[in-house]
């Protein structure tokens, strides 16, 4: 099991440097999530509130996990927001298991964007 949470860190790693490359920054995981949830929202503004960029961080998240059946995207609002069902309930992990099931879903996300763009 330490050899997979080696490879998922490894991953997670080329994936900001790669991110470093394309946007000019190697962003946290916040910065990931804000990058998903404005890829996600497909609009080009350039400037969001304080609340604006955690509705963002929500959209990437709950795009993230509805991956793997957790949310399911219900539709859209009047600004073309998107909004999510939660479907069932999340696992019960400590911070550390947490951060590394975003980042496997975070990984798949954009293994999936990379093969569409291609």
């Amino acid at each position: 099991m330490e050899h997979a949470k080696e490879d998922l860190q490894i991953r997670w790693l080329k994936l900001r440097i790669n991110l470093k490359q394309k946007f000019g920054i190697k962003p946290d995981m916040d910065g990931v999530l804000f990058l998903i949830g404005v890829q996600e929202l497909g609009t080009a503004k350039q400037v969001y509130t304080k609340e604006q960029k955690q509705d963002l961080m929500h959209i990437a998240v709950c795009t993230l996990l509805a991956q793997s059946g957790y949310y399911l995207l219900e539709g859209f609002d009047e600004e073309g927001w998107p909004h999510f069902k939660q479907l069932k309930a999340l696992p019960e992990f400590n911070v550390y298991e947490q951060e590394n099931f975003l980042k496997d879903h975070v990984l798949l996300y954009f293994e999936q964007l990379f093969k569409t763009e291609a």
